[in-house]
């Protein structure tokens, strides 16, 4: 009787949890997905804090009653001076992006799609390692990857090898850290600023064309793709796992 108690009141612990006073990072979070998801642990009570580059979007964060801190995910030293400040982290979330890497194989910069590995996955790896040392037992890890990896679509080979190189570690890192868990979100076409390489004019048309084979029919917002993000840092038992937030694309 005694260890079935115990083991009702640990399940009830868990069903409970919240993000409540938790103290939680979202790196690239100043805009698109990352500020969707730090906007939406905020409203759960969380302690949040976006980092990124841009002086007018970290003003903004402010505004909303984020804290906001200035740092090149691109720069290690910054980063390991980050989170020694920071202290311990309850959850971590890496949306750092990047524009780069897109368009047919046959005529693809291939020096456009090395900025692309510079913006995104070796900011997502400096990261990582930077944060592990200051990650709470218990803590999670999000990535913010893209359904490229899967999807298979032409003109895409360049992110589906840069967002598939994060994807195949996710489950290896969720085994050698252990008790720090480490999940992936793999979005398909969001209504984000990374579209902005587009004129505005122009920007309906190619959502259209985007998303004619998807079977939602239509793009994410920002704001869908957070909450499965917050769902696998809220989940005690994930781990390891990647989730297609697409529509079906892949």
């Amino acid at each position: 009787m005694a260890e079935a108690s115990l083991r009702t009141s640990f399940v009830l612990n868990i069903s409970t949890m919240t993000f409540k006073g938790k103290k939680i990072v979202v790196v690239g979070g100043t805009s698109g997905i990352g500020l969707a998801t730090a906007q939406q642990f905020q409203q759960e009570g969380a302690v949040v804090t976006v980092t990124g580059r841009n002086a007018e979007k970290l003003r903004l964060a402010e505004g909303m009653g984020l804290a906001a801190a200035a740092v090149d995910s691109r720069e290690r030293p910054a980063l390991d001076l980050f989170f020694a400040k920071q202290g311990v982290v309850d959850h971590l979330v890496i949306a750092a992006s990047g524009g780069k890497g897109l368009g047919e194989f046959a005529t693809l910069s291939l020096d456009e799609l090395r900025e692309g590995f510079d913006a995104k996955f070796w900011p997502h790896l400096e990261t990582l390692q930077a944060a592990v040392p200051f990650l709470s037992a218990g803590g999670s890890v999000t990535l913010v990857t893209a359904c490229s990896s899967a999807a298979k679509m032409p003109g895409t080979s360049g992110l589906a090898a840069m967002n598939g190189a994060l994807e195949l570690m996710v489950p290896i890192l969720a085994k050698e850290l252990k008790t720090i868990r480490i999940n992936a979100v793999s979005p398909g076409v969001v209504d984000t600023p990374w579209w902005d390489f587009i004129p505005q004019e122009n920007k309906a048309g190619a959502f259209a064309q985007f998303t004619a084979n998807i079977p939602v029919g239509r793009e994410a917002q920002p704001a869908e793709v957070a909450d499965a993000i917050v769902f696998l840092a809220g989940n005690a038992y994930m781990t390891g796992k990647v989730i297609f937030c697409d529509g079906g694309l892949s």
